[in-house]
């Protein structure tokens, strides 16, 4: 292990050569493998494929995203392959990677690149924050990996490696602008890409969020979470507020060939334009609201859900008719509507076809 030194310096320009040798270092030796990532020393990676993992990635962890990122690459491999897809092919296609605004987002993005730039991505920052569904994150990562720019990739593991080797005492989510000031000290024009991901790595893999794995990091000389003997402390939390929870009802109807009962989700809002099953309104009281057809409705049990701002309670009710619900309704058999629906109505129907 690196000796530490006397004292940790909370200023970084004489030292940011010697920790980014140490980081870039570590990274050639140990990065990980991954289905958007070119093997080392592979031509730079497609924009496209990088823009599509990180949009896939938000909020959604790296091995839960990969299976998506197969499929719809193999489906579409190009961004103006994406750009011609019907819009319900792509919302059943991302259903179980959650936060649906994003699969809409990405369309648009998608649209915007085949039609308005040749189906060729902005090689610079100002150029990829113009497109829809870009944000600051993303346009940076985008155009470090993708383009080699010195682009300041702050994401929530390389705020925690940051928090951690300067031992910011700011909780989060204020000390966000704090932790990009310090991590765009440590950005150079010397493989800015890597840099990014090698900081990303570190911090999923090593710099991890309970115990952190300090006997492997190469940035221990300069931690001074490290030095404390406590590294595990930072990054510094306000503690979240609780929840509210909503209930609703799910109501699984199956025609007279086993076939399941889907409705479309209006396009903005929670869940927009997804397929679904019907529902009562979620509410904060149990929820009471007229079946989708007359029929002796069997009690399935309820399933939890949480999605970002609140928890969601839904009884699910089992029965085989005839649709008698407003708007229109697609029958699917269960198999097929398992693999189409967001998680939490997955979760309703595995319960009413248990």
């Amino acid at each position: 292990m690196p000796p530490v030194p006397a004292q940790v310096p909370t200023s970084i320009p004489e030292q940011r050569p010697a920790v980014r040798t140490a980081l870039l270092a570590w990274y050639d030796a140990h990065r990980r493998t991954l289905a958007w990532r070119p093997g080392a020393g592979s031509a730079r990676p497609d924009p496209y494929r990088v823009w599509l993992s990180e949009i896939m990635l938000q909020q959604t962890t790296t091995p839960h995203a990969t299976p998506y990122f197969l499929a719809f690459t193999q489906r579409w491999p190009t961004v103006s392959d994406l750009a011609g897809a019907a819009d319900a092919d792509v919302m059943a296609a991302w259903a179980g990677l959650g936060y649906y605004a994003r699969a809409r987002n990405l369309l648009a993005c998608a649209r915007a690149v085949a039609g308005g730039h040749g189906g060729v991505f902005p090689d610079t920052e100002a150029g990829l924050l113009a497109l829809p569904g870009v944000g600051a994150y993303t346009a940076a990562a985008v155009a470090a990996i993708a383009f080699g720019r010195p682009a300041n990739v702050v994401d929530g593991n390389v705020e925690r490696v940051v928090a951690r080797l300067f031992a910011v005492e700011t909780p989060l989510p204020g000390a966000k602008p704090e932790l990009k000031r310090l991590a765009g000290m440590l950005v150079a024009d010397d493989r800015p890409g890597d840099w990014a991901q090698a900081l990303m790595d570190l911090g999923a893999t090593v710099c991890r969020p309970g115990r952190p794995l300090c006997e492997r990091c190469p940035l221990t000389a300069w931690c001074a979470a490290f030095q404390s003997g406590e590294p595990e402390r930072w990054p510094l939390k306000v503690k979240k507020a609780v929840r509210p929870r909503r209930h609703g009802v799910a109501w699984v109807l199956h025609d007279d060939q086993g076939r399941v009962a889907l409705v479309r989700r209006p396009g903005e809002g929670l869940l927009g334009g997804m397929l679904g099953l019907p529902t009562s309104d979620w509410s904060a009281a149990p929820a009471g609201a007229a079946p989708p057809a007359r029929a002796e409705w069997r009690d399935a049990g309820a399933v939890d859900h949480v999605f970002t701002h609140f928890a969601l309670t839904l009884d699910v009710r089992t029965a085989t008719g005839q649709w008698a619900g407003q708007g229109d309704v697609l029958w699917l058999p269960a198999a097929e509507a398992l693999s189409s629906l967001p998680t939490v109505f997955r979760k309703a129907l595995e319960r009413g076809l248990a």
